[in-house]
């Protein structure tokens, strides 16, 4: 019997798609994780860990975004200035008001490596506010995510 090599996929073999979510309703934890497996390519065959074959997503409607029990209250992004004192926190229900791109950009990027292959398959995530995006050229397929 032979044995079968293994295929390790190459930059430029790498098929990329675009595909575009609709946030409203959705979980934002099951949302990030969908979107970050498809981030990083775990859903093809041909998935490295060390080449990045992952997709482009885009993500609208993410005011429409849904966090389960008492998170929009309790739950805390803290970011640290650099100067004594510096720490500044913000509760996810006012995140979620001024800034919902930066709330759901941040669930999916806690679920990407950490590492320069992980910023290179971030730069491929898309997220807006409404349900309007200027990527129609690029003719994205609708992604839908369970739950």
């Amino acid at each position: 019997m032979q044995a079968r090599a293994t295929v390790m996929a190459k930059v430029n073999e790498v098929e990329r798609k675009w595909y575009v979510v609709d946030a409203d309703g959705k979980t934002l934890g099951r949302l990030a994780t969908e979107v970050a497996t498809v981030l990083r390519g775990k859903h093809k065959a041909i998935y490295t860990p060390h080449v990045d074959t992952g997709d482009h997503v885009i993500i609208i409607n993410a005011e429409k975004i849904v966090m389960t029990g008492n998170k929009l209250d309790q739950k805390v992004y803290r970011r640290h200035t650099g100067y004594p004192g510096g720490l500044r926190e913000v509760s996810y229900r006012k995140l979620l008001a001024d800034k919902p791109e930066f709330l759901v950009y941040k669930a999916v990027k806690g679920m990407i490596p950490k590492n320069r292959l992980g910023r290179q398959m971030l730069s491929k995530l898309k997220v807006y506010k409404g349900s309007e995006h200027p990527h129609q050229a690029q003719k994205p397929e609708v992604l839908e995510i369970k739950g």
